[in-house]
């Protein structure tokens, strides 16, 4: 393509040179038809314009059978005719300055590119190697200088060569515009594009002569991820046509939106062209899916084809996001207004108002109307009639052209409402302005050029009036001005600084389209900050807010994402936060766990203070076991007193009363024992309440053993020639008691020094509560407490046991007896109890094992003598106790 485009340019320019000779001035030939349809003025410098002022849904291949014919065009864009118009206002504005450019005049050369890449590449050929035309005089270009020639007017051809245009501002499209460039690019030519926005252009390498006064889709695409994101849509459809525009447009989208958490419900390219099989693939997948909100990459005309069969089929409730090719194109209203209320696109920078552009719309008059065809068709087609002489080549009904009455001569733009004269949305037009100051201030910095400081070889300058297009280039580069109060420049790739303003599509009351701004975003303001919106003014498709539109209902704190295999990102499940765990956020993709002393809240959103746990006073079980444990100790302290003031009784002295009176002491510590193990567990309470409990049993059990065996001793004694009574007398039963809770402390001191008890905080127990509790340390020196008690015991049972038959009216050994089976029954239950256990309830457990234990004592071995002391008194004799 490149090739053949090349040729067809060096033929052209032969051409021009063939036209420019005066040896060939009767045999200039110009090889091809003739374009008659354009827009020229002289000057000094010719800027080349391009405008899709037709366009047509319809393409067709041709069979190359026949001649190729041009494509017949169905519609005349009213707006791309604003923009021509603002291109001829801009050049006549600059040359009516005296400070820019006064000693040059810039003219203008103008072609329809149809919005059609065969029809732009030929319009751009004829702009850059010019054209037998009428006009004042002819330029040629010599390639092999780069310079521009004149030509005799009194040419052989009967007419003379329009001006070579060394720079063109166009197309508005990505597809036409990368076509030109592949074309123009090996020469050199700049192309500068006011609506052409594919981020692919921004290649230098591949572009090297292209700038643009309209933001690259990079910018477009991160606001657009940002808006979707901003409003809560993750599951959207992305639609466009098949161009290099919709492809990069998409494909950037898809990229970018993976940054905010916004998945593709669909992605779909359809055909220029649209036929009803395509169509109907593309309406089948917005039905099929989930999702209300579109996204659509096109131009108005594949757009209105959509919206029609979506009325077809009665689609509703979509919710429209207008990328900026179609986000003013107020002409879509008319017909599918209702399909598209409350639709939000992004639009590029609006110029509030282009001085004295209203007035050079509006000027126009049927009298000077007929200087070109383009101008001529736009009031026809406006005011629906045929000027005289004047044949409308682009109207696919001809008899009907035909047969429409003759223009009357009054007719005024002022009194018409068209897309052409509306100035409220200047947008591409204030690019293409844009396009021709950046032309004119670069050879405005050409002008001022100072020879020897010149940016070319050995310091040389270009001449303004006959340069190279390169030369042209360079300065377009670095252009920095000023337009309407808005600094203009460019970055590395030629494109300028990002600006777009959010538009909302609002109907009126009287049914009118309103574009209303609702935010802006800024690419120069920092990320955080670039995007702007005030959502309380968007009007929306359907009520008061914006639709929902998810693939998965957002997770609340308390929740994480779990992602479904195979599926997009925004589709996923809620999975509560595991125990311990929480998330604070919506949406996390985990959670964190709380610190030691803190737990989650019933709602998993929240860590707070663990619940503190011990057995205290202030509770009922901590109560309850305090008062039976004083009153156990009050009970032992009052038997000791009966037992005291009774001492001389026969009951009291038969019963070993000094080892009874050590028993009962021994037994209200055992009591007392209990209220170490109630309150907040202290270091110090720890390693007081284990030895204590040990010590004090050991005594206990030891004075009851020896009670034991002085019984079992006493009925031995009586035996003839026995005198064993004479090695168990009182010292020897001290001694015995000393020596069995000698051990018991011998064990407790090793613990101590060893491994000692000490206050712990369970937390692995019951995550949401801290335990505080006594840890012993060395499980061995706690079973060995507990152990040396239960050998006391069995020793004491076994000696009570062989006694329990003793011939004796009252025979203590058989109620000690039963006080060691209760003894046993409470310490065997309390071994798997206590294991089993945590918490303040295993304190409780102990506590209870000991006062249970110490009250089988207590009331199996005293109750009795006690009933005879108090309630029997009779039965408290010498005699009585003697009764065989």
């Amino acid at each position: 393509m490149v090739l053949l485009a090349a040729k067809l340019l060096m033929l052209l320019s032969l051409f021009g040179e063939k036209c420019g000779s005066a040896a060939a001035l009767d045999n200039c030939v110009f090889m091809g038809e003739e374009e008659t349809n354009n827009l020229y003025e002289d000057g000094d410098v010719v800027i080349g314009g391009l405008f899709p002022l037709h366009y047509s849904p319809v393409s067709s291949l041709p069979a190359y059978k026949t001649k190729p014919t041009s494509s017949i065009y169905k519609y005349f864009s009213s707006r791309a005719m604003r923009w021509m118009q603002t291109m001829t206002f801009a050049i006549k504005e600059i040359n009516q300055r005296n400070d820019l450019l006064p000693y040059l005049k810039l003219g203008f050369h103008i072609r329809d590119s149809y919005d059609n890449i065969p029809a732009s590449l030929k319009a751009s050929l004829l702009l850059v190697n010019g054209q037998p035309g009428r006009g004042p005089r002819a330029k040629s270009l010599d390639r092999d200088k780069g310079l521009e020639i004149d030509s005799d007017s009194n040419s052989g051809c009967g007419a003379v060569h329009k001006a070579v245009s060394p720079v063109i501002i166009g197309d508005a499209g990505s597809g036409v515009s990368m076509a030109l460039l592949r074309n123009l690019g090996s020469f050199h030519i700049p192309l500068v594009s006011y609506f052409a926005s594919c981020s692919c252009l921004s290649n230098q390498k591949e572009f090297p002569t292209f700038m643009r006064t309209m933001p690259s889709d990079a910018f477009q695409i991160r606001a657009l991820a940002r808006l979707v994101s901003y409003l809560g849509w993750t599951w959207v459809g992305v639609i466009g046509a098949e161009s290099e525009y919709a492809r990069f447009a998409i494909q950037l989208f898809l990229q970018e939106s993976v940054h905010y958490g916004v998945c593709a419900a669909y992605t779909h390219l359809y055909p220029v062209a649209l036929s009803q099989q395509a169509v109907d693939e593309l309406m089948d997948n917005i039905q099929m899916a989930s999702s209300k909100v579109i996204i659509n990459f096109s131009s108005e005309s594949e757009l209105q084809i959509i919206l029609r069969e979506i009325r077809h089929r009665n689609i509703t409730d979509l919710q429209w996001i207008a990328s900026e090719a179609w986000a003013t194109a107020k002409s879509l209203w008319e017909h599918f207004g209702d399909l598209l209320k409350g639709t939000l696109g992004f639009a590029i920078r609006r110029a509030e108002v282009i001085p004295g552009l209203k007035q050079h719309l509006v000027s126009l008059r049927p009298s000077y109307i007929h200087e070109s065809a383009y101008l001529a068709e736009f009031w026809e087609e406006l005011f629906d009639c045929r000027l005289n002489g004047s044949v409308n080549n682009h109207s696919h009904m001809v008899d009907n052209y035909l047969n429409k009455m003759p223009c009357i001569g009054t007719e005024d733009l002022k009194d018409v409402y068209s897309p052409y004269s509306d100035v409220t949305q200047l947008r591409v037009s204030y690019n293409v302005y844009k396009a021709v100051h950046l032309v004119a201030h670069a050879l405005q910095d050409m002008s001022d050029c100072i020879v020897g400081q010149g940016p070319f070889l050995n310091g040389t300058c270009a001449d303004p009036k006959n340069f190279k297009p390169w030369q042209l280039l360079h300065y377009m580069r670095r252009a920095n001005f000023s337009a309407l109060g808005e600094k203009v420049n460019f970055d590395q790739n030629g494109d300028p600084i990002a600006y777009y303003d959010l538009l909302n599509w609002q109907r009126m009351t009287d049914g009118s389209l309103h574009l209303v701004k609702v935010g802006f975003y800024d690419a120069s303001l920092p990320d955080g900050y670039s995007l702007v919106i005030n959502d309380s003014i968007i009007q929306w498709p359907v009520g008061k807010q914006a639709s929902r539109s998810v693939c998965s209902d957002s997770c609340p704190p308390g929740f994480r994402i779990a992602r479904r295999k195979g599926e997009p990102t925004c589709c996923f499940d809620c999975v509560p936060c595991a125990e311990g765990e929480i998330s604070y956020e919506t949406d996390s993709l985990e959670c964190s766990r709380c610190s030691e002393d803190r737990w989650p809240n019933k709602a998993r959103d929240f860590c707070i203070p663990k619940t503190i746990e011990f057995l205290s006073y202030h509770e009922l079980m901590g109560t309850v076991l305090c008062v039976v444990s004083v009153l156990g100790a009050c009970m032992s302290l009052s038997i000791l007193s009966i037992f005291f003031m009774y001492k001389d009784t026969p009951l009291v002295r038969a019963n070993n009363m000094e080892l009874s009176f050590l028993f009962l002491v021994f037994l209200a510590i055992c009591f007392l024992v209990g209220l170490l193990f109630i309150g907040e567990p202290s270091d110090w309470l720890c390693r007081i309440r284990y030895p204590a409990f040990g010590i004090s049993f050991a005594l206990c059990i030891s004075c009851l053993l020896a009670k034991t065996v002085v019984v079992l001793m006493a009925f031995r004694s009586t035996l003839p020639g026995s005198n064993v009574m004479k090695w168990f007398g009182p010292n020897q039963q001290r001694a015995s008691v000393l020596i069995g809770t000698a051990i018991q402390v011998i064990i407790c001191l090793t613990w101590l020094m060893t491994s000692p008890p000490h206050a712990h905080n369970n937390t692995g127990y019951h995550g949401a509560t801290i335990i505080i509790e006594c840890n012993t340390g060395s499980e061995v020196g706690f079973w060995c407490v507990l152990g040396y008690i239960g050998i006391l015991a069995c020793m004491c049972f076994l000696m009570a046991f062989l006694a329990r038959k003793l011939p004796d009216n009252f025979n203590e050994a058989k109620f000690i007896t039963f006080s060691m089976l209760i003894f046993f029954a409470v310490w065997i239950t309390f071994i798997p109890v206590y294991v089993s256990t945590a918490g303040k309830y295993t304190v409780a457990v102990h506590i209870f094992a000991i006062l249970a234990s110490s009250f089988g004592l207590l009331l199996c071995i005293f109750a009795p003598k006690c009933y005879i002391i108090i309630l029997k008194p009779e039965k408290n004799s010498k005699k009585n106790l003697m009764h065989r």
